[in-house]
């Protein structure tokens, strides 16, 4: 089974930048589905970004331009790359990895966005790491 471990959290200042990366040991993580998720004391977590096994990526629209999720399979690495970062960018990072994901969306009043996967569907996560960003 494959293990996952986060680093690269830390503190910086509202508008700078973090490349967090999810290591992942016992299996290559290129097969695997695989999402970055945030979490802050009392709060659900949330899907932030998503790389799945056939190369698709997603983001929720309120991060699209700021964040963006790439692999290299030969490092068996998945990066979060952050940008222009915000206090409310706070939170615990996770990597999360599970068997494909498939792409789903869900559209109101004529607008489509995706639809990150539930945390419930993934069985293996890394132990995470800090991001905290001050104004």
């Amino acid at each position: 089974q494959v293990h996952l471990v986060e680093s690269g959290g830390g503190s910086v200042q509202t508008g700078g930048s973090l490349r967090l990366s999810c290591v992942a040991s016992g299996d290559a993580v290129s097969n695997y589905c695989v999402v970055w998720y945030r979490q802050t004391p009392g709060s659900e977590r949330e899907g932030v970004a998503l790389a799945d096994t056939d190369g698709y990526t997603t983001y929720p629209n309120s991060l699209k331009g700021r964040f963006a999720i790439s692999r290299d399979n030969s490092k068996n690495t998945l990066y979060l790359q952050m940008n222009s970062l915000k206090p409310e960018d706070t939170a615990m990072y996770y990597c999360a990895a599970g068997p494909p994901c498939g792409k789903k969306t869900s559209c109101s009043g004529g607008v489509c966005y995706p639809v990150l996967p539930d945390p419930s569907r993934f069985g293996v996560w890394g132990q995470g790491t800090r991001v905290t960003v001050s104004s």
